[in-house]
């Protein structure tokens, strides 16, 4: 009788673990979704995103633009 309470006991844990681990996965698989434009931007895209924002004036644009074209 002992045994059934401890394979009962051993399908349960695994049973919770497989669930984690199915959980963790899903987290990861949506902090890591492809964007619309996949894969990583380029630098100038940065460049041109950033600028585009307001948080680059002009100057400050074609600056880091002509270090980037060297």
């Amino acid at each position: 009788m002992m045994g059934w309470w401890m394979l009962g006991g051993a399908a349960a844990v695994l049973v919770v673990l497989g669930l984690a681990v199915f959980g963790v996965v899903q987290l990861l698989r949506r902090g890591h979704a492809p964007s619309a434009g996949s894969g990583p931007m380029s630098a100038d895209e940065v460049l041109r995103r950033r600028y585009a924002a307001g948080e680059l004036d002009e100057d400050e644009y074609e600056r880091r633009r002509s270090t980037l074209e060297r």
